[in-house]
């Protein structure tokens, strides 16, 4: 007889499991905003650096810089509501 693991069995097992779902379907859906946030800033500021020059190039670098930022918060953040849905610390 295969010795379960007595603190994934039972209610415990079931909120384990819901909860790593709705997690990770929440933290997906994060990621996939903060993606498409950070290509969009990019390729605005890539746009308005190429249409104006030099002149407007610290705007558009700025732009792109503050889409990565986001991209990457938003990585930060799905992947802390993934771990929460996981029971991780």
């Amino acid at each position: 007889m295969p010795i379960q693991n007595s603190k994934d069995s039972g209610v415990t097992g079931a909120a384990k499991f819901v909860t790593s779902t709705v997690g990770n379907t929440v933290g997906g859906i994060g990621r996939t905003v903060g993606n498409v946030t950070g290509a969009l800033g990019r390729g605005i500021g890539d746009t308005i650096t190429g249409a104006t020059g030099s002149a407007g190039k610290p705007v558009g670098d700025a732009i792109g810089s503050i889409g990565t930022g986001v991209e990457n918060g938003a990585a930060s953040v799905a992947k802390g509501v993934e771990n929460a849905g996981q029971w991780k610390k």
